[in-house]
């Protein structure tokens, strides 16, 4: 498989998960990152979940993916992001 191939078949949608310490600054960086890349995000396209202790929170963001560039994109901000701890 070729480097820009991809199983996906765009445009779909694509959840992308980051973890990082609660906090709304956290958050708003997860939120910030995506909207570079996503035109029109959607109202409910973002969950949270607290861990149980409450130290942690992962954000899913839901996406309409428009290409493999796009995805690989995202990815690489939030992991150059000093806020965010993983993102799947």
């Amino acid at each position: 498989m070729a480097e820009e191939e991809t199983l996906l078949e765009f445009p779909c949608q694509f959840a992308i998960k980051a973890f990082g310490h609660s906090g709304e600054t956290f958050e708003i960086a997860v939120q910030e990152i995506v909207n570079c890349h996503v035109n029109d995000l959607a109202d409910d396209a973002i969950k949270k979940n607290a861990s149980k202790k409450g130290k942690y929170t992962s954000i899913t963001v839901t996406i309409t993916a428009t290409s493999k560039k796009q995805i690989d994109a995202i990815y690489i901000d939030l992991t150059a992001c000093e806020h965010v701890v993983m993102a799947l």
